[in-house]
C-alpha cells in the first residue's frame, strides 16, 4: 500500500507540469502577480517542510551532529547542480538558448528524480510524513513548472512541445519514487539520511532561489503580499506538523 501512495503522489506532481498551460489563457501581468504569491508560498512551505517536518524527523533517528551534516551535504549537492545545469549555459558571455532549454530539461529532470526519492523516503518513515513532503514538493513545483515553460517556448519550442517534454521530465518523479521504494526497503538507514539531504536542498531553493526574487519585485504592495503568501507557507506546514501530531 505504500509503493500505492508513492505512486499516486509523485504522479500527481508530475502532472502539475501541465500548470504551463495556464499560461496560454493568462496576460502577463496577472501570470506574473500570481507567479510572485506562488513563489512566497513555496519558499515558506519549503522553509516550513525542512526546519518543521523534515530535520525533526530526522532528530529522531541520528545524532543531531550526522543530521546537520546530511543537511549540509543536501545543500551544498543543490548548490552544485545549480551551478553545473544553470550557470554554465553561456560561454564567454554568449549563450546558445536552445542548448540552455535541453539543458535545463535535464536539470528538472533530476530533480524531480530526487524528489520522487525523497518522497518514497518519507512515507516510509510515516504516511503523514509522506503527504507532508508532497505537499511541500508539489507547493514549489507549481510556479518551476510555470517558469521552465516559458524558458522553453522561449528557445524555440512549441507550446505543445514544451507542455510534452516538461511532463515527460516532470515524470521522472515516479521513477525516483519507485527506485525509492526498493532502495529504503533493501539498504537500511536510507531514509532517515535522505530527509536531512533533502531538507538542506529545500533550504538552498527557498533562501537562494525564491527568496531573491520576491526582492526583485519594486512594487511595496506586491512584495508585502508576497511576504504574506510566506508567511502563510511557514503556517500552512505547522498546521500540517500539528496534524501529525
Amino acid at each position: 500500500m505504500t509503493l500505492v501512495w508513492i505512486i499516486i503522489s509523485t504522479l500527481s506532481i508530475g502532472l502539475l507540469s501541465l500548470a504551463g498551460a495556464c499560461t496560454l489563457v493568462l496576460k502577463e501581468e496577472v501570470l506574473h502577480q500570481i507567479l510572485l504569491s506562488l513563489v512566497g508560498f513555496s519558499a515558506g512551505a519549503l522553509a516550513g517542510g525542512a526546519f518543521l517536518h523534515l530535520l525533526p524527523e530526522s532528530l529522531e533517528q541520528l545524532p543531531p551532529s550526522s543530521t546537520f551534516i546530511y543537511a549540509l551535504i543536501g545543500f551544498s549537492v543543490f548548490f552544485l547542480m545549480e551551478r553545473i545545469f544553470y550557470w554554465r549555459h553561456c560561454h564567454e558571455g554568449k549563450c546558445d538558448v536552445h542548448a540552455f532549454t535541453y539543458l535545463n530539461l535535464f536539470g528538472d529532470g533530476l530533480h524531480n528524480f530526487i524528489d520522487g526519492l525523497v518522497i518514497a523516503a518519507s512515507f516510509i518513515v510515516s504516511f503523514p510524513l509522506g503527504i507532508a513532503t508532497s505537499i511541500a514538493v508539489a507547493s514549489h513545483e507549481i510556479p518551476q513548472e510555470i517558469g521552465d515553460f516559458g524558458v522553453l517556448v522561449y528557445g524555440g519550442f512549441s507550446k505543445a512541445k514544451a507542455l510534452l517534454f516538461n511532463l515527460l521530465t516532470a515524470l521522472t518523479a515516479v521513477l525516483g519514487g519507485v527506485i525509492g521504494y526498493y532502495l529504503s526497503t533493501t539498504i537500511a538507514g536510507l531514509a532517515p539520511i535522505l530527509l536531512p539531504v533533502t531538507a538542506g536542498g529545500f533550504i538552498y531553493i527557498a533562501a537562494s532561489d525564491l527568496i531573491p526574487e520576491l526582492h526583485k519585485e519594486k512594487n511595496n504592495l506586491k512584495a508585502n503580499l508576497a511576504f504574506v503568501l510566506f508567511i502563510l507557507g511557514i503556517l500552512f506546514m505547522w498546521a500540517m506538523t500539528k496534524l501529525n501530531h
